[in-house]
């Protein structure tokens, strides 16, 4: 398995990026590196064109570096202000800067996801993505910045029709935030029945389990993922991060990276994944084939913090 895993290694360095793969492409399948010199070059040639500032913005995203992507997004947001995409990836950086930022600051910038979101929805009411972020602001945020559960469980009303697994999945939250276990854990199933045993429905009764320390049965809820209908891949990559944080059945993790690596997406970019499963052999005491996972991550996005503390650590 070891000697598998470090073949998958030597291809990512070796196979090359095809020369027509646009910034999409590069970043679904995680060369960021390559996407975002690709995306300057055609900003310098193009200044005024929106979407290589969302793509750009969506690059930094995935290497968690919120300041960077900002700017980028509110830039394409400027140059389109009818895109609800674009207003969509625009609050999602303004959250996740959010939640690092002092009280102070989070309050400014929980204002400004909850103004992207609404203008989201506004601009694409069919928008299940649109209304699932907002639902879960709502959710999450006091009342004084416009957080409410009761605006939630609206978007909930709303999205049952068109995408009932995701309703669902509101609902969950809600109750989890009510401290109502059993009526989670009841919106979490159903969620999987309106799914048809979807692998996202899945994986979100598996990471409810996590947190009520139960891991008995957030492992059982993992085992799925390996044989149900796989509406979300990134799925795999998160029930694996699950199993090494829990510290739980780290076979079955490395082969949900191994299944995932095989074909990567952008929500799940493919340098995290070598991170993790670098954290997975370094674990099981195989230093030497972590530090080939860390570099193999660094390869697609030099500079990755989290790969280059973990090459650090086990070049020690």
């Amino acid at each position: 398995m070891r000697r598998l895993f470090r073949s998958i290694f030597i291809v990512c360095l070796t196979a090359p990026i095809a020369a027509a793969a646009t910034p999409k492409e590069l970043l679904a399948s995680g060369h960021v590196d390559e996407a975002m010199r690709v995306l300057e070059q055609q900003i310098n040639q193009s200044p005024s064109s929106a979407e290589p500032f969302n793509l750009l913005c969506r690059a930094h995203f995935m290497l968690d570096d919120w300041d960077a992507a900002i700017p980028r997004c509110e830039r394409a947001t400027a140059l389109a202000p009818q895109n609800s995409l674009y207003r969509l990836w625009l609050g999602r950086a303004y959250g996740e800067k959010a939640d690092k930022a002092s009280v102070f600051s989070a309050m400014g910038l929980a204002r400004k996801v909850r103004d992207s979101f609404e203008r989201a929805v506004e601009l694409d009411p069919d928008s299940w993505e649109a209304r699932t972020d907002l639902a879960e602001f709502y959710t999450e945020a006091p009342g004084i910045v416009g957080g409410g559960k009761d605006k939630a469980r609206a978007q909930a009303d709303v999205l049952m029709p068109a995408n009932p697994a995701m309703g669902h999945w509101v609902l969950a939250r809600i109750a989890e935030k009510n401290k109502d276990s059993a009526g989670a854990e009841r919106e979490y199933r159903a969620a999987i029945q309106a799914s048809h045993s979807g692998a996202r429905a899945w994986l979100n009764l598996a990471n409810f389990y996590r947190y009520a320390r139960r891991l008995d049965d957030m492992e059982k809820a993992l085992k799925n993922l390996e044989s149900c209908p796989l509406d979300f891949p990134e799925s795999l990559m998160h029930a694996a991060d699950i199993l090494l944080r829990s510290g739980r059945n780290l076979p079955m993790a490395v082969r949900f990276l191994h299944r995932y690596l095989s074909a990567p997406v952008e929500a799940g970019p493919a340098f995290e994944a070598y991170e993790i499963l670098g954290q997975l052999l370094e674990r099981q005491g195989d230093a030497a084939g972590a530090a080939a996972q860390y570099r193999a991550s660094l390869a697609l996005a030099h500079t990755y913090a989290r790969a280059r503390e973990d090459l650090k650590r086990v070049e020690r």
